[in-house]
Order: structure tokens, then sequence, then C-alpha cells
């Protein structure tokens, strides 16, 4: 891929997709730049990847042709009054920030701008990461499918319409979060029974990604997947039913229709 690619920001998001980027091959340390507010994150991004880093947000927008905007919510209307007039007419704009619309930053310009508005998550750090993304109208397809051949290198990439994007952090961008706190449970209920805390998260984490594997790879309704396990009388289905009593299921739709609404509010704040 032959474009120079910035990142405004350069936290742990940042850091997953420069990582998965890198190591996917489809661009050279060369070609990717990142700014940061710290001394400490410059040098540390600089020093883990071999990149420029610097402080300089208006050189890296003069000099990107796919710039992502990798700050939090709050940042994004300084951040673009500092870059606006630095920012290449041609140049690709990605947001990957919940509750930031593609509206927000075509209104912060004052000329056209192609946004791409995405919601990548954190295994894109080790190349499984699950990425959205949804362009606006001046984003050709073939920029978009250029943009989306960057995301699947460190995962997968769906494109999907705005008014669907608040609630894409519940199902997938925060998503990895809810998983870890199951793989702890299951982890601390192995070491409740003797099993070694480190085998026990190995454990734990080694179901999780085969149980996940079968969903993508059988194409199996994850019901069956489940009713496959559950033999008459068995331990498993004893432990589903103690699953159910407890309210599994619905702790876990509450949980994302809170983190949905979360990102509903954080889209209506910024009209």
């Amino acid at each position: 891929m032959d474009k120079q690619i910035g990142f405004v920001g350069c936290g742990n998001m940042a850091q997953a997709m420069i990582q998965g980027m890198l190591r996917a091959g489809i661009v050279t340390k060369d070609q990717v730049s990142a700014t940061a507010i710290t001394d400490e994150t410059i040098e540390g991004a600089a020093c883990r990847f071999d990149i420029d880093t610097s402080s300089n947000n208006k050189r890296l927008a003069s000099e990107s042709d796919i710039l992502f905007l990798a700050v939090k919510p709050y940042i994004y209307k300084e951040i673009i009054q500092e870059i606006k007039d630095y920012v290449r007419d041609d140049a690709i704009i990605i947001t990957i920030a919940a509750g930031i619309t593609i509206g927000d930053i075509e209104n912060s310009f004052d000329h056209r701008v192609k946004v791409i508005r995405t919601m990548p998550n954190t295994p894109s750090l080790v190349g499984e990461g699950m990425s959205v993304l949804c362009p606006n109208e001046f984003v050709s397809g073939e920029e978009l499918q250029e943009v989306k051949t960057i995301y699947e290198s460190f995962g997968k990439a769906e494109v999907m319409a705005e008014k669907l994007m608040d609630a894409i952090p519940a199902v997938s961008g925060s998503a990895p979060a809810y998983v870890y706190m199951f793989i702890e449970s299951m982890a601390d209920g192995a070491v409740q029974q003797g099993i070694p805390r480190g085998q026990a998260y190995k454990l734990a984490a080694q179901a999780v990604l085969g149980a996940a594997k079968m969903v993508l790879e059988t194409g199996q309704h994850p019901a069956k997947l489940k009713d496959d396990v559950c033999t008459p009388g068995g331990s498993t289905i004893e432990a589903v039913t103690a699953l159910e009593e407890a309210g599994f299921r619905s702790a876990v739709q509450s949980a994302m229709d809170a983190c949905t609404k979360r990102a509903k509010f954080l889209s209506e704040s910024k009209k």
C-alpha cells in the first residue's frame, strides 16, 4: 500500500492498530507516523515500533494520506481546529471514538472532507480485531476497500450504515471487557477447585477462543453448538441451568443496553 498513514494520538487502541498493520506487512514503519501529548508516549511508541513520532499534529496532518483521529471524544473539536487547515484535500480522515458522528467531523471543517467512522477493538493487537466501518458520500469504493484492507490486516471488518454505529460498541468495541470478566470468573472457579491460577487462565481463555472459532468457522447457530455440549443428565446442562437461574443472559443484555445508551448519549451530546 503506497500511502502515508498518520495517527493523531497514540494510546492503547492506536498502538494495537499500528502493531497489527506492521505485523501484517501491508505498510512499512516508514509509512506510519504518530503524535502524542506526553514525551513518555512519544518515546514509548518510537521505541516499540521504530516509527516517526512527535507532538506536531499540524505536520502529521499535512503529510498523511490516511489520518486516524485516535484521541478521546472530548478533544476531537480541539484537535480538528488545530489541524483542519493542514489536512490534505484528498486525505481520508478516520475516527475511532464512540459517539463521534460523520456529521461532527464534516461540520468541523470549512470544506468537503472524506470521512470514515469506525469502531475497532483492542484484540487488533493480536490480529483478532473486529471493526466496523461507515464512510461518508465523498469516500470512493476503492478508498473504502483500501481502508478496509488496513482493518483486515489486524482482524475482521464489516461495513455498516451509520444508524447502527451506536450499537457497535456493545457487541464488539466494548465486548472484550465482558469476555475478560467471564474468563477471570471461570479461572477463579477453577482455582477454587484446586487448579493452579496460571493453568486456570489458559484453560478458560482457550475454551473461549475455541468456542468463538466454532461459531465463526462452522456457521452453526450458537444454540445448536451449546446443545451439542449438553449431554442428557450431564454436568454441562447443570452449569447451563445454573447460569440461566442466575440471569446470565439478561445480565449480558442489560450490559449491552447500558453500553448502547451511553454511546447514543455521547452522540447526542455532541450536537
